[in-house]
């Protein structure tokens, strides 16, 4: 983020920012992934679980481009606009963008929000938590500082309680995981069609 700031002043297109982003974070995954064991593969998801994430990943995507009275979001989103000088899509730039979106920020952001902070905010040891035991005061904590990153705060707040639910019900992170990154391929392909780049 401070490297976009910098690049912006020497007149350099600061989008192509969110690849070293999104490709950074994926590497430190990969190469921490056996730190991680709520990331095993297989997720061992019955197929009705993941029938369920996928439906809650939609429910939330409708939700969030719904709730948007001014009272439910806090400053302008700039957004992201993959389109190129001329008006048309810039796709190189698209595929990265969706990539991130869907590949990179489910798996870092669940990792992060509800397997560590929601389970941590309860015992320090968050390890030895029980995603099943997981206070109600976590859940609602958790997901208000996941709101408080989004300019639509209130989608945000609603989505990081549909994701903290399925994760305590399921007990299985690649439940929530799913969830989110349905919920941000729709919206991903909702904002393309749009051109609602402001939620992007």
């Amino acid at each position: 983020m401070v490297l976009s700031g910098f690049l912006a002043n020497m007149n350099m297109d600061v989008r192509w920012i969110y690849a070293i982003r999104a490709g950074g974070t994926a590497l430190i995954l990969l190469l921490l992934r056996n730190q991680y064991a709520e990331l095993a593969w297989p997720p061992g998801l019955p197929l009705r679980t993941l029938m369920f994430s996928v439906l809650i990943g939609v429910l939330v995507f409708i939700l969030w481009i719904n709730l948007d009275q001014q009272w439910m979001v806090v400053g302008k989103a700039s957004g992201y606009d993959p389109r190129a000088a001329e008006g048309g899509l810039n796709y190189p730039m698209l595929i990265m963008r969706m990539a991130g979106a869907v590949l990179v920020v489910p798996l870092m952001e669940e990792l992060f929000w509800r397997s560590f902070l929601m389970r941590w905010i309860d015992r320090t040891d968050f390890l030895n938590v029980s995603p099943a035991k997981v206070s109600i005061a976590a859940i609602l904590i958790s997901s208000l500082l996941f709101a408080s990153e989004h300019t639509f705060w209130f989608s945000g707040l609603i989505a990081g309680l549909a994701y903290a639910w399925l994760y305590r019900k399921t007990q299985n992170l690649w439940a929530s995981i799913i969830a989110h990154a349905v919920t941000n391929c729709v919206l991903g392909m909702w904002v393309m069609y749009t051109g609602r780049w402001d939620y992007w």
